[in-house]
């Protein structure tokens, strides 16, 4: 094989060669993603649903109720780490109940119950609903129903929490020192 010419070209560049940040040095560790995982999941499925309360909770549809899985999936599976507009929905229903709102609350309470009708096809609803909610929302609205699914959001996962700590079996048997009774005559 014969040597190669190599011949290296200046371009004039006076340039420090860029150093590129590395934002996480301790990535998670495989354990913690995998328990993350599972507690999102069990969020998905197993979490309790959150309403106002009220002496009206009982009145939320099953129909309502029973949607709420799959909301919260489609939810999840845009990213968002908050509660579903179906679950806004059925949280407000009780509230709207025992006395008026404050007009912001309407417009997002009637927006939300339009986009649930829209996701789920309801056609009778759809019809009724966009004759009372508004098109879209104005950025405070925006801002307080971002809010307000935050808060269920971190409830539905507090009450998860304590439900799976409370069905933990509890182990009370004191420990016994299990390397000595191995190596003991």
């Amino acid at each position: 094989m014969e040597n190669q010419n190599v011949v290296q070209l200046d371009f004039g560049f006076e340039l420090e060669p860029a150093k590129t940040p590395i934002p996480n040095l301790r990535p998670k560790s495989f354990k913690k993603t995998k328990s993350d995982f599972v507690l999102d999941l069990m969020d998905l499925l197993q979490s309790p649903i959150i309403v106002y309360p009220s002496q009206w909770q009982d009145a939320v549809p099953k129909d309502l109720l029973n949607n709420i899985t799959m909301a919260r999936m489609l939810t999840r599976m845009r990213g968002e780490h908050m509660a579903s507009l179906t679950e806004v929905v059925a949280y407000m229903m009780p509230r709207t109940f025992e006395s008026p709102m404050p007009s912001e609350w309407v417009n997002i309470y009637t927006w939300c119950g339009l986009q649930y009708a829209k996701t789920f096809k309801k056609t009778g609803q759809i019809e009724a609903m966009e004759e009372v909610a508004p098109q879209q929302l104005s950025e405070y609205e925006m801002g307080l129903l971002k809010g307000l699914r935050m808060w269920i959001y971190e409830k539905r996962r507090k009450a998860l929490k304590d439900s799976m700590k409370a069905s933990m079996p509890k182990d009370n048997r004191p420990c016994q020192d299990t390397q000595g009774e191995l190596f003991s005559d």
